[in-house]
């Protein structure tokens, strides 16, 4: 079908194409997939977009099957008219490679990529990630297809980057990746000896004489430096996958144009930190399933996304409105949707992209919000987040060179929880509540929080808190001290510094290698049905799921809080101690508190470390997001509650664009404040 003259131009002429691509500091657009619709319909569709203020699409990352019709035969034709009018209607673009979804003609003449479940069970093709992650055969046709895509637009402007597969995660049990496995072991190990200390394999008679005895397995009955060490093999898989395929790219590509993935919400499958620790950016695909969102706890997840290469992200999915995979796939309310984008933005995304442009006709996610109905009209969603799209166009230039600022860290460590959520020994010890929970007061008191991986540059952070370190190597053992040593103030929670590295617990009692730092041991530690009360400088309250005894071994360790009268076991015991080392401070806190306490706590902490809010005394509804850098200061407020809000924003602020009016923020409004002063972002990655 014919497309407009300026695309036609635009696919005959892509070097003047290419020059004229929009770059833009804040891009706002949606997922597009013109190869599900007549290709009449693509001008009407890119028109819309461009009506509700997109700047940028994504495409392909589904579209394999019409990528490679058939085995080593590929047509991007199509493909290069897509862009071509994309990029006439002032998009840029960014491809994702099609290895989500391999075409049925690979399944049908190669089962042997098909992943394979814990039970044997080989999977069939017409779903997605159906492949095996493992599979060399597969690797190769992933590879391939990236680069004959890298080869054709790598060096054309108009793409400005790439995302590698789509939401990557399950494993398989297939037997190259028992294969994988046993290599992987004998790299980490070097001998099966070595395995055998590390694991302790003389229980229940598990001593392996070679690497080739050890079975691959996920959960179960099975020992806990096996279970860790299997989700250490599957990040290194993964790893291994993505970094194939940015290979691949960037082997041909500009490289200006960036290489990511996007991941999932708490996403347990593998290291986050480690995926991205060699893709130039963080991306992620943020939904709120039930429609009611937490927005603290949904803050949370951004940070620790801006966390995984400690530098502004992209959210490449959201939701427009609601989901179609859960239980009751409730709507978000009216105006919750674009609160969400600034959220998004509030805390280091410098892109905000839709899924998806259009109800598509058949397939599993048909009922999942859009833009559009099936009939390529408007839903409702259109023009709200049209609103986002017009904001995010005024506040871009305020925005641009920005990132959050951070004035605490938050460790997060998946080994810890890992090994937690493989015995918590409670089973309300959800270590994702359980950080949470620690996060909650921290953020909404000091309105900045950066969460960062255990191996981060802590010296620029007054107070660091680690809610359940249960797993800590030496090295980074050594690493904290000297930042306790150096001025910082380190906190750690329950349970933390019981484990190495290989899910064995540490000769010493907790906190393992920091116990003499601290001056103080764990003497024990109980899982609570009943709530247990708490008593001493932070107040009274309660400690709730687990409790630990701690025992001072050093004069000048100090206790802050005791258990009062409980089982027995716990009565008069020191639940929580600080102890004053070099120019700095170690706190341990063996109970679970209770929100009050915590919040109590977190004051006592951000007052100690001279922390203060940037809005003093902000409801409870209000978020408060700081972005600085390249000489300016920003504040993007989101009002989550139903009620208009007035807040003290310091002298001189001016608003750039959104709600504020006479200084009122409405119910669910939103507003971007430029604050006088500078402040460089790099100060406070």
């Amino acid at each position: 079908m014919a497309l407009p003259s300026a695309a036609q131009q635009a696919a005959r002429e892509p070097a003047r194409a290419a020059l004229a691509a929009p770059k833009v500091p804040l891009a706002i657009g949606v997922s597009w997939y013109p190869e599900q619709w007549p290709e009449a319909r693509w001008v009407t569709d890119l028109a819309m977009m461009k009506q509700a203020g997109f700047n940028t699409v994504r495409l392909a990352e589904f579209a394999w099957s019409r990528m490679e019709p058939g085995e080593g035969t590929f047509d991007f034709a199509w493909l290069d008219r897509a862009i071509a009018a994309a990029n006439a209607a002032g998009m840029q673009v960014v491809l994702g490679t099609p290895t989500a979804a391999p075409p049925a003609w690979m399944s049908q003449s190669y089962p042997e990529i098909l992943r394979v479940d814990e039970n044997g069970m080989r999977a069939e093709h017409g779903g997605r990630r159906h492949f095996s992650f493992a599979s060399a055969r597969y690797r190769t046709f992933a590879t391939r297809v990236a680069t004959e895509m890298a080869k054709r637009y790598g060096r054309d402007a108009r793409v400005i980057g790439w995302q590698i597969d789509n939401e990557v995660g399950p494993p398989s049990f297939d037997a190259e990746a028992q294969a994988r496995w046993h290599t992987f072991l004998e790299q980490r190990y070097g001998a099966i000896d070595e395995l055998n200390r590390r694991w302790t394999t003389q229980y229940w008679s598990q001593h392996y004489d070679n690497f080739a005895q050890v079975p691959l397995r996920a959960g179960g009955q099975h020992n806990p430096g096996l279970l860790l060490d299997f989700k250490h093999f599957v990040t290194a898989t993964w790893v291994d996958y993505v970094q194939a395929q940015a290979g691949a790219i960037r082997a041909v590509a500009d490289p200006r144009q960036w290489v990511t993935t996007n991941t999932m919400f708490w996403n347990a499958g593998f290291d986050h930190f480690a995926m991205h620790r060699d893709l130039d950016l963080a991306s992620w695909d943020n939904y709120i399933p039930d429609g009611r969102p937490d927005w603290l706890a949904n803050a949370a997840n951004h940070d620790l996304v801006r966390g995984y290469k400690q530098r502004n992200f992209w959210l490449m999915e959201t939701q427009p409105g609601r989901v179609d995979w859960v239980p009751v796939n409730r709507a978000l309310d009216r105006g919750q949707t674009r609160e969400l984008a600034w959220q998004a933005i509030g805390h280091g995304a410098d892109a905000v992209l839709y899924w998806q442009w259009r109800s598509a006709l058949n397939g599993q996610e048909q009922y999942h919000g859009a833009m559009l109905g099936a009939d390529g009209t408007p839903y409702p969603i259109f023009d709200e987040i049209a609103q986002v799209a017009r904001d995010a166009a005024a506040a871009a230039p305020a925005l641009a060179g920005t990132e959050p600022v951070g004035k605490i860290a938050m460790l997060f460590s998946y080994d810890s929880r890992w090994a937690i959520d493989l015995q918590r020994h409670h089973r309300d010890f959800d270590p994702i509540k359980q950080f949470t929970a620690w996060y909650r007061p921290l953020r909404s008191l000091s309105q900045a929080v950066h969460i960062v991986p255990v191996d981060a540059d802590l010296k620029r952070y007054p107070l660091v808190v680690a809610p359940s370190l249960h797993v800590i190597t030496k090295p980074e053992a050594d690493r904290l001290a000297v930042y306790v040593r150096g001025g910082g103030h380190l906190v750690l929670g329950p349970r933390s510094g019981m484990k190495d590295d290989a899910n064995a617990l540490w000769p010493q009692r907790q906190p393992g290698p920091l116990a003499d730092l601290l001056g103080a041991r764990v003497d024990q530690y109980y899982a609570l049905d009943a709530a247990a009360p708490l008593t001493g400088t932070l107040g009274s309250g309660e400690a709730s799921i687990w409790a630990e005894t701690i025992e001072p071994r050093m004069k000048d360790v100090e206790v802050l809080e005791r258990y009062g009268p409980s089982n027995g076991w716990l009565d008069g015991k020191p639940a929580a101690v600080t102890r004053r080392v070099g120019k700095g401070r170690i706190t341990y806190v063996g109970a679970w508190p209770d929100e009050v306490m915590l919040r109590t706590f977190a004051q006592r902490l951000l007052d100690e470390a001279k922390v203060a809010p940037v809005v003093p005394d902000a409801s409870a509804a209000l978020e408060v997001m700081e972005r600085a850098g390249g000489g300016k200061r920003v504040l993007v407020l989101v009002n989550h509650g139903d009620t208009p809000l007035r807040p003290t924003l310091p002298a001189g602020a001016k608003p750039v664009t959104g709600d504020l009016r006479d200084g009122v923020l409405p119910a669910h409004g939103i507003a971007v404040v430029a604050l006088p002063g500078a402040q460089t972002a790099a100060s406070n990655r």
